[in-house]
């Protein structure tokens, strides 16, 4: 069982890197691995998800709004336009990692959490994203939503689930590689992680109620509180900055954080 500042500590990071591209799961995991603490448990780790699946439902809530209402009226018989296909873009989007979770998340997590992998992922997709945001740079990002950026996204994101690739990361990296701008990008990518976050957590709100897992509801409560106030400013200064700043400071501090695990798992 985790005490109060490591539950604030790690409700902190998945606040801060749920939505940036740096990997929140290997920051989630970094802690145990170096600090030895035990593991969170299933209701923390639902907490904070559900603390920042409410930060971005609630700075999305206008798009929310607008592409649901499209989505209803398209099923009724109006005819269909961006909104309502925004819906099945993000449905097909989220297929792949979800078959991934179902069929492999086993042996991620019984293989993939360990230093040596983190360290790989976390350089790798680093770098990957440098080079998608570059050409970025240069084609100006004109490529609109379609089904079939959606699906190449959505595959991208299937692997998501192996810590160091970041889900952000990984959506954002396929999105710009696919010429689209840094804004849509990351749009589609946030609101990508709202029926990810709500699969995985029902997933593993199934498995605490059969676990029968002794619950802190003032620790996880509060947990939850503070990763969705993290994540929100976290989600509206990202994009608040994006244009200016690129994707190359997230770059680097993957670069940075890779060789500081790669030191810490040869010494």
């Amino acid at each position: 069982m985790i005490d109060w500042p490591q539950a604030l500590v790690l409700a902190v990071l998945q606040g801060l890197t749920e939505f940036l591209p740096i990997s929140s799961s290997a920051h989630l995991v970094i802690p145990s691995l170096l600090l030895e603490w035990p593991d969170q448990g299933l209701a923390f780790d639902i907490a904070v998800h559900v603390g920042t699946l409410a930060a971005v439902v609630f700075y999305y809530r206008q798009d929310l709004r607008l592409i649901s209402i499209a989505w209803l009226r398209s099923l009724a018989g109006a005819p269909s336009n961006g909104d309502s296909r925004t819906v099945w873009y993000l449905l097909l989007a989220s297929t792949p990692v979800g078959l991934t979770g179902a069929f492999l998340g086993g042996f991620v997590e019984e293989h993939a959490r360990n230093l040596p992998v983190i360290a790989s992922t976390t350089l790798l997709f680093g770098l990957l994203l440098g080079f998608a945001d570059r050409r970025a740079r240069v084609t100006a990002g004109s490529r609109s939503l379609s089904f079939g950026v959606a699906l190449f996204i959505g595959v991208a994101q299937a692997l998501a689930p192996v810590p160091g690739v970041s889900r952000s990361g990984i959506t954002i990296t396929a999105a710009l590689l696919l010429n689209m701008s840094r804004k849509d990008a990351a749009r589609f990518s946030f609101l990508l992680s709202i029926p990810v976050i709500s699969g995985s957590g029902a997933v593993k709100a199934w498995e605490l109620i059969q676990s029968a897992e002794p619950v802190n509801w003032l620790l996880i409560g509060c947990a939850s509180l503070v990763s969705a106030i993290t994540a929100y400013a976290c989600i509206a200064l990202f994009l608040r900055l994006l244009d200016r700043i690129g994707m190359m400071p997230f770059v680097y501090y993957r670069i940075l954080l890779a060789f500081i695990l790669f030191a810490v798992w040869l010494a």
